[in-house]
C-alpha cells in the first residue's frame, strides 16, 4: 500500500557526560586533572532520494532515535561520539511540526540534506577545568539532552504532468501506454488505488515524469471517494491532462466529466486550474465516441490546440500528444 503521510517521534542521541579522573603514574606524584569530554549524541538527516516514491519505510515506525554519546573516560580520553541517523525520504516531502501544523522543511531538490534533530553536545571532563590557580578541579558537566521533535512527513510527489479524469476513463492505461509502466488496468472503475509515477525518456534523454492519481468523483474536494486524499499530488506538476471518456460508457458525457472535474480541481486549490493544461479526449476507436465527440466540440471554449483526440489502448494519437506535452513543458524541443 502507497503510503504518503506518517508521524513519527525523531530523538537525537543525548552527549556523553564529562569524566572527573586523575593522572596516576609512577615517578609522577602530581598527575593532575584527566577526566575527558563526553562524546556528542548522535543527529538524525534526512536525506531526499528520487529512488524513493512513498513513505512505506515510517509505517510501523513511530519513533526513532539516534544513539547517545559516551561518557569521557580518563586519560583525557573523549568520549565516542554517538553515530548520526541518515534518512532516505522522497522527493517532494514536506516535514511539519506535527503539533502546529508548521512546514518546517520542504525537500525538493534530489540529494538535499537536512538536519531535522540536532545531537546534544557532550559533557566537560575535569581536565577542561584547570586553571593556573585551580589545579586539581573537581567539576564536570553532563551531556546535554538531543533535540526531540514530533514530526508529520507528509509527500507531494514532483512531477511534469498530472493526469486527472473520472474512474475507468483510462488514466492508468495512458501511462502505461506512454511510460511503459506497468500498473492495474481492468474496465471497472477505481482500479488505481494509490498514485503511480512513471516518465517518459526522448531522444535527448532528458526525461517527463507523469503522475496518475486514483480517479476523481464529484464531491471529492468534499472527502468522496479517493480523490481529496490524493489531489495533493497534482500541486506540484507544470501541466495538467483532463481524461475525458469519450464513449459515455458509465452514462456520463464528456462535457460532464469535463465541468465536474474542473470544479474538484478548483475547489481543493483554484490556483490548479491556472497552469498549462491539455484535454485527451479518450477511447475515440469506440462507435459511442462518434456521436459524443462532435458534441464536445460544439461545446468546447477553449483553444483548440489544448485539445487532442486518443485512444490510449490502441495508441491512437498518442505520438499527437506526447508533442503537446513536450511543447508545453519543455518548449525548447
Amino acid at each position: 500500500m502507497f503510503l504518503d503521510r506518517v508521524m513519527v517521534q525523531f530523538i537525537a542521541g543525548k552527549g556523553g557526560n564529562g569524566a572527573v579522573a586523575w593522572h596516576r603514574e609512577k615517578f609522577i606524584p602530581k598527575g593532575g586533572p584527566a577526566g575527558g569530554n563526553g562524546g556528542k549524541g548522535g543527529s538524525i538527516i534526512l536525506l531526499a532520494d528520487p529512488q524513493i516514491f512513498s513513505l512505506d519505510w515510517f509505517r510501523h515506525r513511530r519513533q526513532i532515535k539516534a544513539k547517545d554519546g559516551a561518557s569521557g573516560g580518563g586519560n583525557c580520553c573523549q568520549g565516542r561520539n554517538g553515530e548520526d541517523v541518515l534518512l532516505k525520504i522522497p522527493c517532494g516531502t514536506l516535514v511539519k511540526n506535527a503539533l502546529t501544523g508548521e512546514v518546517l522543511h520542504d525537500f525538493t531538490t534530489a540529494g538535499e540534506r537536512w538536519v531535522l534533530c540536532k545531537g546534544g553536545r557532550g559533557g566537560r571532563g575535569n581536565d577542561s577545568f584547570k586553571t593556573p590557580t585551580n589545579r586539581a578541579p573537581i567539576q564536570w558537566t553532563e551531556g546535554t539532552p538531543g533535540e526531540v521533535h514530533e514530526i508529520e512527513l507528509e509527500l507531494k510527489l514532483i512531477a511534469d504532468v498530472g493526469l486527472v479524469g473520472f474512474p475507468n476513463a483510462g488514466k492508468s492505461t495512458l501511462i502505461s501506454s506512454l511510460a511503459g509502466l506497468q500498473v492495474k488496468v481492468a474496465a471497472y472503475p477505481f482500479t488505481t488505488l494509490q498514485p503511480n509515477i512513471g516518465f517518459v525518456e526522448l531522444d535527448d534523454y532528458s526525461r517527463i515524469y507523469l503522475a496518475d492519481i486514483p480517479g476523481i468523483i464529484e464531491g471529492a474536494s468534499q472527502n468522496r471517494g479517493l480523490g481529496l486524499e490524493f489531489l495533493r499530488h497534482i500541486e506540484r506538476t507544470k501541466l495538467l491532462i483532463f481524461i475525458l471518456d469519450a464513449s459515455g460508457i458509465d452514462g456520463r458525457t464528456p462535457a460532464h466529466d469535463f465541468r465536474i472535474l474542473r470544479e474538484e480541481v478548483a475547489s481543493y486549490n483554484p490556483a490548479l486550474l491556472d497552469r498549462p493544461y491539455i484535454v485527451a479526449l479518450n477511447k475515440i476507436d469506440t462507435e459511442e465516441s462518434k456521436e459524443l465527440i462532435p458534441r464536445f466540440k460544439k461545446e468546447y471554449s477553449f483553444p483548440e490546440n489544448t485539445l487532442f483526440e486518443i485512444s490510449a489502448a490502441s495508441g491512437e494519437g498518442l505520438s499527437e500528444l506526447l508533442r503537446g506535452m513536450i511543447s508545453r513543458i519543455l518548449p525548447s524541443h
